[in-house]
């Protein structure tokens, strides 16, 4: 087993997948991106203050993920999705709520809509789950999901997440509280 050495927040992992690869995205991938983040239904189950949705720029929101106090201060780091036969960006994988003094780690994806239902998303998944548990000091990871987000249970569950709360009331942004299930790896 390799050496669990790697902290995160110290560069910017490639992880291949088969179908698939994570990496930095950068302003080649701005019309993806563009395509993501303009999607109501991408987004209708996920929390309103996402980072990609807060800056009109999409060229500011790319430098920012990775120049900004997002991810220079340790709170998130965003990861593109892409389809390695064409190199085409398919959505975003996101760490955040990191706590090195538990070694804990959140994580949220977000697939753009034409490419729901192909396994993609669990598979970035499973790709990610395996670098953060086989080369990172993380050990634990949690996730949450709005209720209605059949999809995405699925997705954590082929990841071997359990839940461990159900419809415990967030806020995500919404102007009452959102029922989210709660997850843990």
């Amino acid at each position: 087993m390799a050496q669990k050495e790697k902290l995160l927040f110290t560069e910017i992992p490639h992880l291949e997948g088969a179908r698939i690869y994570l990496d930095r995205i950068t302003d080649k991938d701005a019309s993806g991106l563009e395509e993501l983040r303009n999607d109501e239904d991408v987004y209708r189950l996920l929390p309103t203050f996402l980072f990609e949705k807060q800056l009109d720029d999409i060229h500011q929101v790319i430098r920012e993920m990775y120049d900004g106090p997002i991810y220079k201060n340790e709170e998130s780091l965003h990861l593109g999705i892409f389809l390695k036969a064409t190199n085409e960006f398919a959505g975003i994988i996101e760490l955040y709520g990191y706590r090195k003094e538990y070694n804990k780690i959140s994580v949220g994806y977000r697939l753009c809509k034409r490419l729901w239902g192909q396994g993609i998303a669990s598979e970035a998944a499973k790709t990610l789950m395996k670098y953060l548990l086989e080369q990172t000091h993380i050990e634990i990871i949690t996730a949450s999901t709005m209720i209605e987000n059949k999809a995405s249970a699925k997705v954590l569950t082929k990841c071997g997440f359990v839940l461990v709360v159900d419809a415990v009331g967030e806020d995500w942004g919404y102007p009452s509280p959102t029922l989210a299930d709660k997850w843990i790896l």
